[in-house]
């Protein structure tokens, strides 16, 4: 059993959290806690010049509302929203806040995965800590 469960949200609404949400309860100890923590994602300089500044705003502020409607009702449940890149926002939040254990969403690898990497595949070569992988 874990202490301190980092279950990794991603902001795409398909994926399963309720998936997620079980492992984590399964993996944490009775006193532990568990934190979702999703990315909001930098847009490249190069876009965020051409796209109004009140525009990218709206944007973030609806992807954290979809996130926290997502896990309203999540009982013994912290929420964290961070910006950056995901793979490298999840490992270094969980390695800054004493994170045991990482629960994370995995898709089927395909072609592209072969020459970017997916966010599990960088967070579990880079994580201090354990990963638990749900695909």
């Amino acid at each position: 059993m874990y202490s301190h469960v980092l279950l990794a949200v991603s902001p795409d609404e398909d994926t399963p959290l309720q998936r997620g949400l079980e492992a984590a309860r399964k993996l944490v100890s009775a006193d532990g806690r568990i934190t979702a923590l999703t990315v909001i994602e930098d847009v490249p300089g190069y876009v965020a010049a051409e796209v109004p500044a009140d525009v990218l705003h709206a944007s973030h502020e609806r992807t954290i509302g979809r996130f926290r409607e997502r896990l309203a009702g999540e009982t013994g449940l912290e929420t964290v929203i961070v910006q950056g890149h995901p793979g490298r926002e999840i490992v270094d939040w969980a390695e800054s806040h004493n994170v045991d254990c990482i629960v994370i969403m995995s898709h089927r690898p395909g072609l592209s995965d072969l020459f970017l990497g997916s966010t599990a595949a960088r967070v579990v070569r880079h994580a201090p800590t354990s990963v638990h992988v749900l695909r």
